[in-house]
């Protein structure tokens, strides 16, 4: 049985992932949680797991060492980070300085109380004022 205290990866190639540690990292503001480098002869893949300390996700970018697999974000492919408090205008801006780039939401419901970003690899990153956790009632949280 999946049960909450489970851990979540979410696994996401990347072509550049120094500009996907800048932007997440320098930007965002998580954490480089573990790194490691491949070995081409044997087909592993370089990667990066970023997110918060101690937390119970993390976000894995892969790069493979000889056949790239290049990202392929559709517009409602997203990540959303549950804020509960109104999204931080100068962390925005840090995101952008460091490759993000601010999109409009595909679900306008993502633009209101919320920004979207699209990462270096064009995947979408929604940072909203909403909460979300075991106790929030689902009419708070939608």
């Amino acid at each position: 049985m999946i049960a909450a205290e489970h851990t979540i990866r979410i696994a996401r190639p990347s072509l550049d992932l120094e500009a996907a540690e800048r932007f997440y990292t320098g930007g965002v503001g998580l954490s480089v949680l573990f790194r490691a480098s491949g070995r081409p002869e044997q087909g592993e893949h370089d990667l990066l797991m970023v997110g918060p300390p101690g937390g119970g996700w993390h976000l894995e970018l892969t790069r493979g060492t000889g056949e790239r697999v290049a990202p392929s974000p559709t517009p409602d492919d997203l990540l959303v980070i549950y804020l509960g408090v109104p999204v931080d205008q100068e962390r925005v801006a840090r995101a952008v300085e460091y490759g993000g780039r601010v999109v409009p939401s595909h679900n306008p419901y993502w633009d209101q109380g919320g920004v979207t970003l699209a990462d270096p690899d064009g995947y979408r990153l929604v940072l909203t004022e909403r909460r979300w956790g075991p106790n929030t009632p689902l009419s708070e949280a939608s």
